[in-house]
């Protein structure tokens, strides 16, 4: 998540008790919302524009969607927060979850013929992997999630870390065997064969695909129930996100 500690005060945790449990969460009126996106993208240009905004269940305090994000602000739009408003009371961390809750992908339409398949076991459980080859990280999330039992991995490639990821993750799809390619290279470092012509590789589409869903940096997970993991997880993380997304009857 983008920092703005030059402009804002540490990161808070918001005691969500008492009274201000009563206020009813509610999205703001249009004019109101506009007077806030004004003031604020006047006050600090270098915040990412604001998608909307609502009340939450404490008192005065409104909470500001901004590029995936959730921040907050008071009434007046003169104070700016970035933190975690937790209700004491159930232990719920209700930013982590309306940040999953905004950001949330309807699995059943990505265009999974655009991905690198592979499975283990029965395939049930299924999740989706943006990854670059030339990422350190998504070479050691391959290696964890080989550990996985009964699950199928869609992994969309795409090249973030410069031309050479391009052209390997060109190469990758052209190859005979894409996803032996695909795993040779991540987990044994072969490098795959040069493609000959051309074969209608999909990494436009799915460099268009990861700036419609906000992926911002390699490697970023998906689970079936649509809640998303940035960034490489261990493999205990991996199978809880995994039983829950199962748990929702994804």
């Amino acid at each position: 998540m983008p920092r703005f500690k030059r402009f804002l005060s540490a990161a808070f945790i918001a005691l969500a008790m008492g009274q201000g449990l009563a206020h009813a969460q509610a999205e703001l009126p249009a004019a109101q919302l506009a007077t806030l996106k004004q003031k604020l993208s006047q006050r600090m240009p270098q915040l990412p524009p604001i998608d909307g905004a609502r009340t939450t269940s404490m008192a005065g305090l409104i909470e500001l969607r901004a590029g995936g994000h959730i921040l907050y602000t008071d009434t007046s739009g003169d104070h700016l927060i970035e933190g975690q408003l937790i209700d004491v009371r159930t232990q719920r961390n209700l930013t982590e979850e309306r940040t999953d809750e905004i950001n949330q992908v309807d699995f059943a339409s990505l265009p999974l013929r655009d991905a690198v398949v592979w499975k283990s076991g029965n395939g049930k459980r299924r999740m989706v992997v943006f990854a670059d080859p030339n990422c350190g990280y998504c070479k050691r999330l391959e290696r964890d999630m080989q550990k996985l039992k009964d699950v199928t991995i869609y992994t969309f490639m795409i090249g973030i870390l410069g031309d050479d990821s391009k052209a390997k993750a060109d190469q990758i799809w052209c190859a005979k065997d894409r996803t032996q390619a695909w795993l040779k290279w991540m987990i044994d470092g072969e490098a795959p064969p040069r493609a000959l012509g051309q074969c209608g590789s999909p990494l436009q589409r799915n460099m268009a695909l990861s700036q419609k869903l906000r992926v911002n940096g390699t490697p970023a997970i998906i689970f079936e129930d649509g809640s998303r993991l940035p960034g490489a997880a261990s493999l205990q993380t991996l199978e809880q996100r995994l039983a829950k997304a199962a748990g929702k009857g994804g």
